[in-house]
């Protein structure tokens, strides 16, 4: 059921962005497990994609992670606030990846609970890539781990949705990569209430 690393080594990053939705992601961490399948995902599309940490092979310390095999996580701090999780799809020097923006929580929901500091559950809970990482206690500290490690791993379990489903949009909060912000990158489940942004 864990996605193998072989999945991850595909090319376009795109279809695996949208292959994505429906896959559960789970994270072990302090002993809890927490997880749920994932309902949105933005596609980076390496160096040629100006809304990319990668574009035109800009390959520092922090994005270093991305230029690595697919299969390993991605995080890293935005607006020195929120931690955010992607997973690094294709092969080494190929900085691919793909931002997990909301997931439907369905395993250790009280542990997230207590970790967004929420007295009950509402979709807001694990409803942006900020919320997601916190509802599943990532953080930086887990960079570069490998998705096939027992703190972090996708799972398919059969779950699909059909194409007419599922949205594909230009992508959230990328309004400096001009033409490239326009891009269909961003999947979701139409009506799900866990996706970050109002359905169009």
């Amino acid at each position: 059921m864990i996605l193998p690393e072989s999945y991850y080594h595909s090319s376009d990053v795109v279809a695996l962005s949208h292959d994505l939705i429906g896959k559960y992601l789970f994270t072990s961490i302090d002993g809890s497990i927490t997880g749920g399948f994932i309902v949105e995902t933005e596609a980076y599309n390496g160096v040629v994609d100006r809304a990319s940490h990668a574009f035109g092979n800009r390959n520092t310390p922090r994005t270093g992670t991305m230029f690595k095999p697919g299969g390993i996580a991605y995080v890293y701090l935005c607006y020195g606030i929120h931690e955010m999780f992607n997973v690094v799809t294709s092969v080494e020097g190929l900085p691919h990846a793909i931002l997990v923006r909301a997931i439907q929580p369905t395993d250790g929901i009280e542990t997230m609970l207590q970790r967004r500091n929420m007295p009950a559950l509402k979709p807001n809970i694990t409803s942006g890539p900020g919320s997601v990482a916190k509802a599943l206690g990532i953080t930086r500290k887990i960079n570069a781990f490998s998705l096939q490690s027992d703190t972090i791993w996708i799972e398919d379990r059969g779950l699909m949705f059909p194409d007419q489903d599922i949205a594909a949009v230009p992508r959230v909060g990328v309004a400096y990569a001009g033409e490239d912000a326009l891009l269909p990158y961003r999947f979701y489940v139409k009506g799900n209430p866990y996706v970050s942004k109002p359905n169009k």
